[in-house]
């Protein structure tokens, strides 16, 4: 494994992806529990791909979603971190602050902790200003941690991205500034 940390937490490394993290974050994206929130879970070609995207926008903004290990362990649990985004809403373009952890991962506070050390990254090394964070209406573990990490909610949207898929298409989204 690569483990060059850009950042760590107490716990926690992040780091950018590498190809060899694709059997481990699918079986992660494979898992319906982890997917729950989103349109369908992935396949190991849909994970390469997002791989790839993941590294090319860190490649474009010196951040993505992260790769995510237990420091301890050098367990990949997911990914934190963020993403620019220009889809169609009031609030964009932004910074999108975002987490998706294995099972085993859940409960333990590494979300809450993993995300408050990327907004750290994102205000005092990669002096943003502005971060947004949004999920599905029935996403509210992830609600939690947007709350915990000091974010304020703004609204209720219909994510342009999730029109066909009207049981997700309504999102909450909430902000954070420097």
């Amino acid at each position: 494994m690569n483990n060059q940390y850009i950042f760590t937490s107490a716990r926690l490394g992040f780091r950018n992806w590498s190809i060899n993290d694709l059997d481990d974050f699918a079986e992660i994206n494979a898992n319906p529990q982890v997917m729950e929130h989103f349109p369908s879970t992935l396949t190991k070609e849909e994970t390469t791909s997002f791989i790839h995207r993941l590294q090319a926008h860190f490649n474009q903004h010196q951040y993505n979603y992260f790769a995510v290990e237990i420091l301890e362990t050098k367990e990949l649990i997911g990914f934190i971190g963020l993403a620019y985004q220009i889809y169609e809403t009031t609030f964009n373009p932004c910074t999108d602050i975002g987490w998706r952890l294995k099972p085993s991962a859940w409960g333990n506070g590494y979300a809450t902790e993993g995300a408050k050390r990327c907004l750290d990254y994102a205000f005092n090394d990669l002096n943003l200003n502005r971060i947004v964070a949004v999920c599905t209406l029935q996403n509210t573990p992830s609600e939690n941690v947007m709350k915990k990490i000091g974010m304020q909610k703004k609204g209720v949207f219909k994510h342009p991205k999730l029109k066909d898929y009207p049981v997700l298409e309504n999102c909450v989204w909430y902000e954070i500034n420097f």
